[in-house]
């Protein structure tokens, strides 16, 4: 993925895209891979950096959705568990199994999720990633070292999907691009272009050159996810408001607060949510909080009183409690929750289900969803564009598409799996500091800055440390002592000056503080 190559093509192309994709995360992103890989000519635009919003945000799980089964949401329960299943099929060197253990305190608990957990197990079928199991004291004790053992009963087991999500972002961009579509981040889409009230292109600016550009197409998709009702009403700017973003807050801490492989899931906190503790790249991911919210930002910010929420959820099943000292980062995301006009205020009981919506121009808006369904949204959305744009019918493929990067012998102990089959050819850009990490916290090395911004589209230093590799949401310190020594790497890699490293240094930092408990 070459930025100026893709610019020069989007500016050559004379005949209008069969589609055109506003919006590189989750669903966007998967909406590229599917129409590209149905052969349609697609082009897909990205105002920041894929999945710069809430695709980064996430608790880094593929699941059924336990909730939604107590819930009684069966429908989103069993397509949900069928799409986790494919996912870990189709890239098995970015989704993994993880087991989570829920502990209990009083007699009836084991026995009542244990049950529930059974129908979940079921409604997986094939797709299934495990049994779930019953435990007593001590086999939960053995699994989770660090539980608070005081009133403890027992508990049950069960296992879900668990992922990278923004390495997941980027290789579908790389998956699209290798079915023939072209993706380009920093380009915002800046008004519509229309013959008789439907939509037939869009002007688009390029952030880091500042230039205009007109794009013709034939088919329009909005997939800009908490953003959607800004493009809906460059549409019609009378549209109503259809998303209710719901803000979820996640910490993170040092692994030494859970001790093991395990994940811990609290099926009842002090408001009746769920919270997830949850082992990540040598730390663990506490969360997560749904606060309903009027103020969208790219950058939101986590809430003191969501802070201490989970802090104080987490405590109550750990033998050591965290404080607020001992965060190493916290990152905040915006769900695109689509809600009708009725619809309760409460965002637990707004559904995770997506929504098609077509307007009188012709323009697709995806509403709502989640990671782990991104790619049965993505063939409802293809499918929508077919009418639409008066296409041809083409059978979806993307149940059985590798992602970019597919390695079914992944070794998850290699701090690098996330590329799969394209180890080899990071190492060989520099074979003696292929191993050489710059920092003693994670894992990143000169050859994987390097390969981000020869491959991976990565034009910011936020890019790499944010999502190419996941630096500032492990550790904001550490990834600041980092950072001068990778915006180095960066310039003599893109021929940029000091000028441009003191000026992303500076706009890093700014970054980062969103990142840090103050």
């Amino acid at each position: 993925m070459l930025r100026s190559k893709n610019i020069k093509k989007i500016k050559n192309q004379k005949k209008s895209w069969d589609i055109l994709i506003i919006g590189g995360g989750a669903s966007g992103l998967g909406a590229a891979v599917d129409a590209a890989s149905r052969g349609f000519k697609t082009l897909l635009l990205e105002k920041e950096d894929f999945a710069k919003g809430t695709s980064s945000r996430s608790t880094k799980l593929i699941h059924g959705g336990v909730r939604y089964l107590q819930n009684g949401d069966l429908s989103m329960v069993i397509e949900s568990l069928k799409e986790r299943g494919i996912m870990r099929r189709n890239a098995p060197h970015l989704v993994k199994d993880l087991s989570f253990v829920i502990p209990s305190y009083d007699w009836w608990s084991s026995p009542f999720y244990g049950i529930g957990l059974k129908i979940y197990d079921m409604m997986a079928g094939k797709l299934g990633l495990g049994p779930s199991t019953l435990l007593n004291k001590e086999e939960t004790i053995n699994l989770i070292p660090n539980v608070k053992k005081t009133g403890l009963k027992g508990g049950v087991i069960y296992h879900d999907g668990q992922f990278d999500d923004s390495r997941m972002a980027i290789s579908l961009a790389l998956t699209a691009e290798q079915q023939g579509a072209i993706v380009c981040n920093y380009i915002k889409v800046e008004s519509l272009i229309k013959n008789d009230n439907l939509i037939s292109g869009v002007i688009a600016k390029d952030f880091l050159t500042k230039e205009r550009i007109k794009i013709n197409c034939k088919v329009l998709i909005n997939a800009t996810g908490v953003f959607s009702d800004n493009i809906l009403k460059m549409d019609n700017p009378n549209n109503p408001k259809l998303i209710k973003p719901s803000q979820g807050v996640h910490l993170v801490l040092d692994k030494k607060f859970l001790n093991g492989p395990h994940a811990i899931m609290v099926p009842h906190t002090s408001d009746g949510r769920v919270l997830f503790a949850v082992p990540w790249n040598n730390f663990v991911v506490v969360g997560t909080t749904d606060t309903l919210v009027n103020d969208i930002s790219i950058e939101p910010n986590a809430l003191d009183k969501e802070i201490k929420f989970i802090l104080d959820n987490a405590g109550k099943y750990m033998t050591k409690t965290p404080k607020k000292s001992d965060i190493k980062s916290v990152f905040t995301g915006l769900r695109p929750l689509a809600a009708d006009e009725g619809d309760s205020n409460e965002t637990s009981e707004i559904s995770r289900g997506h929504k098609i919506i077509l307007s009188e121009s012709g323009m697709i808006s995806i509403l709502g969803g989640k990671w782990t369904t991104y790619r049965k949204m993505s063939e409802d959305l293809i499918n929508s564009a077919l009418s639409v744009g008066g296409f041809p019918e083409r059978a979806c493929i993307t149940q059985n598409l590798p992602i970019y990067g597919y390695d079914y012998n992944s070794d998850w102990e290699d701090p690098m799996h996330v590329y799969g089959s394209e180890i080899d050819k990071i190492k060989s850009i520099d074979e003696s500091n292929f191993s050489k990490s710059i920092s003693k916290e994670f894992f990143i090395t000169k050859n994987m800055i390097i390969w981000s911004i020869r491959n991976e589209m990565s034009m910011k230093l936020e890019d790499i440390l944010a999502r190419r590799t996941r630096c500032l949401f492990l550790d904001v310190n550490e990834t600041l002592k980092i950072a001068p020594k990778v915006s180095g790497i960066m310039a003599k890699e893109m021929n940029k000056n000091k000028e441009w490293i003191d000026k992303e240094l500076k706009n890093f930092v700014k970054l980062a503080s969103k990142y840090q408990i103050k």
